[in-house]
């Protein structure tokens, strides 16, 4: 397993500066040692102007927030990460690589819940390179293989919750928004560290039922809704009921059998649960006639 190391090149300025002066040298003591027929020192001086030319091909520039892998023959040498203009041996083969932070957004995947129901869902990625020896040299393609594995990612998410939490506390892709984001980031950056990559963040940007259960299950949400909302008011009612019978037999306004308590609860509980206004309707008798 290689692992970064940072490689410390020369100054860039300096080196050409050298360079440049070595090369302008050489061609004026070649013209010089061509006028005194000199051929042996006319051949060095040929080679000196040569190779100065050659080791031009070591100078390189890293911007900020970008790396060079430098490769020998086959050998990693280190990761050239400090900004600025470097000279290193122009033998070696320097691989750019962006230490940036970059987006990825994954297709709209079409997979079964947790419950079976298809669903469709797509993701965000947030990452970067941390790692450059490991991105280059431990994946074919660093880019590639961020976005099968975010994909598989979000995939194998998908499959382990459901859509809807159908209990109290139970965790689902619509609900759990905050949880579901964690567990997404972890899940990546598992898969993708030994690429020497990062995950910064990781949310569903995209989640719907598949087309052809879509209505269907429009519909099972708003009965849950309205099921849920008949909940609370029937406890509502309930409520209210319990402190107006409490408040007539501490206030003594009237005296109330068992009977007419529950002609009084059930005359409460049908004004306060029903879906529509109460009608009036004029006793002329009483509740024993």
């Amino acid at each position: 397993m290689l692992q970064e190391k940072e490689l410390r090149g020369w100054s860039g300025w300096l080196m050409l500066i050298l360079l440049i002066l070595l090369m302008i040298f050489s061609v004026g003591a070649m013209i010089g040692a061509a006028r005194q027929d000199q051929p042996a020192v006319v051949v060095v001086l040929t080679i000196v102007f040569i190779s100065a030319s050659f080791s031009m091909g070591g100078l390189t520039v890293v911007n900020p927030n970008e790396a060079r892998v430098v490769v020998l023959f086959g050998t990693y040498q280190g990761t050239l990460k400090r900004p600025g203009f470097w000279w290193v041996n122009p033998l070696t083969r320097r691989r750019r690589v962006s230490l940036r932070v970059r987006n990825f957004e994954s297709t709209k995947s079409k997979v079964n819940d947790q419950d079976g129901n298809p669903i469709e869902i797509a993701a965000v990625v947030v990452w970067k390179v941390v790692e450059t020896a490991e991105a280059v040299f431990h994946v074919d393609d660093y880019e590639h293989y961020v976005r099968v594995q975010s994909e598989s990612a979000v995939r194998t998410l998908a499959t382990s919750y459901p859509y809807d939490a159908h209990v109290e506390g139970q965790m689902s892709l619509r609900m759990s928004v905050v949880e579901i984001a964690h567990k997404l980031r972890d899940e990546i950056h598992e898969r993708l560290a030994k690429a020497g990559v990062e995950v910064i963040e990781a949310r569903i940007t995209h989640l719907a039922y598949a087309p052809e259960i879509a209505s269907v299950m429009l519909r099972r949400q708003q009965a849950s809704a309205v099921i849920a909302a008949r909940q609370k008011i029937v406890e509502g009612a309930v409520g209210m009921v319990h402190m107006a019978l409490e408040q007539l037999s501490q206030k003594h306004v009237v005296e109330l059998d068992e009977e007419r308590k529950a002609a009084m609860v059930s005359n409460l509980l049908v004004v306060l649960c029903a879906d529509r206004e109460a009608q009036p309707i004029v006793n002329t008798g009483t509740i024993y006639q």
